[in-house]
């Protein structure tokens, strides 16, 4: 998984939100990031670059989420309850 800082997500790039939704990114100000999920393509998700772990994510990613969804968010919600 690539993981940067939210600053460096911009429009046209994915990243995960804090519900583990692969998401496109359409707006960013530098603190609320927005973005239509690629998973059910709700919208708009919204999450804080303060107080949100949101990651940027590669294709990759997106594509390992999609061939098992249940799967991918059960093994993120634990990677994610696991970090220090």
């Amino acid at each position: 998984m690539t993981q940067d800082q939210p600053g460096e997500i911009r429009p046209g790039d994915i990243y995960e939100d804090c519900s583990f939704h692969p998401v496109l990114c359409t707006f960013n100000d530098g603190d609320e990031i927005q973005g239509i999920s690629l998973i059910d393509a709700t919208a708009p998700r919204a999450c804080s670059s303060g107080f949100c772990a949101v990651i940027k994510l590669s294709v990759a990613d997106v594509i390992d989420a999609r061939a098992d969804w249940p799967a991918y968010q059960a093994r993120r919600k634990a990677e994610f309850n696991q970090a220090p």
